[in-house]
Parts: structure tokens; C-alpha cells; sequence
């Protein structure tokens, strides 16, 4: 089991990992950690580790063929999602869909080149909390 002080992990399986690389570490702030392309790398964010497996990797063999990503995404939190979502359409990256706002925040999904989930979320500002007048 996985010691809470460690990275969280998650594979996403991917078609070039190369590619994957690039897309996660130019665009989403990711630090390459291991690279041993064209198999395999992980890159990390903060406490989230991410296997890139591509289709020589053992991640990727042991999952049955034909199986598409999944509606699973990373969830990835920013301080001002108008300006990301300017700054990453402008470096060409298509989102899926527009903003959504909800009780929470809002976010917008965008898909890597392999077609895996990503979403970006700014939450819900919270009103800051007001000190009774003294009488």
C-alpha cells in the first residue's frame, strides 16, 4: 500500500509517449521524472504522479486490447481558468466542450494526444469571513 506521504498515482495509456511528455510538461506544469521512451515515463506535478504508458509498456499490455480511454481524467486545480484556458488554446490545445460552473467552481475539460482527460478547475470563491462589530 501506498505511504500517505508518497505520490498519488496515475496511468494513462497513451500512443506516443513522447508526446505526452511534451504535452504535459510544456502546457500543465509537469516535471519529467523517469523517461524510457518509446515504452514508458512518468511526470510529476505537485503530489501526482503520472505513468505515460505507451503501447510497448507493461502497463498497457496487461489492459485488454481494444479498450479506449476512459472518462476518468486527472483533475488539476488553477487560480484563474479564463487566463489558462486563453494560454493553452492560443498554444493550439482543443478543449472538449465549454466552462461549466457549478456550486463548486468551474472547469473545462481538454484532452491530451492520446485522447485521455484532463480537467481544469478553478473552485468556487469563498466569501471571507466577516468579525462581528463590537458594541
Amino acid at each position: 500500500m501506498t505511504a500517505p506521504d508518497q505520490f498519488a498515482t496515475v496511468r494513462y495509456l497513451v500512443d506516443d509517449v513522447t508526446a505526452a511528455v511534451g504535452y504535459y510538461t510544456t502546457h500543465l506544469g509537469f516535471t519529467l521524472r523517469m523517461d524510457a521512451t518509446p515504452a514508458f515515463a512518468d511526470v510529476v506535478r505537485g503530489p501526482l504522479r503520472l505513468l505515460l504508458s505507451g503501447p510497448a509498456s507493461s502497463g498497457a499490455r496487461a489492459t485488454p486490447p481494444g479498450t479506449p480511454a476512459g472518462r476518468n481524467r486527472i483533475h488539476l486545480i488553477v487560480d484563474d481558468l479564463d487566463t489558462e484556458t486563453d494560454r493553452l488554446r492560443d498554444a493550439g490545445l482543443s478543449f472538449h466542450g465549454d466552462v461549466v460552473a457549478g456550486p463548486g467552481g468551474r472547469q473545462i475539460l481538454l484532452t491530451d494526444p492520446a485522447g485521455n482527460l484532463v480537467e481544469l478547475f478553478e473552485p468556487a470563491r469563498t466569501p471571507a469571513a466577516t468579525t462581528p462589530a463590537r458594541a
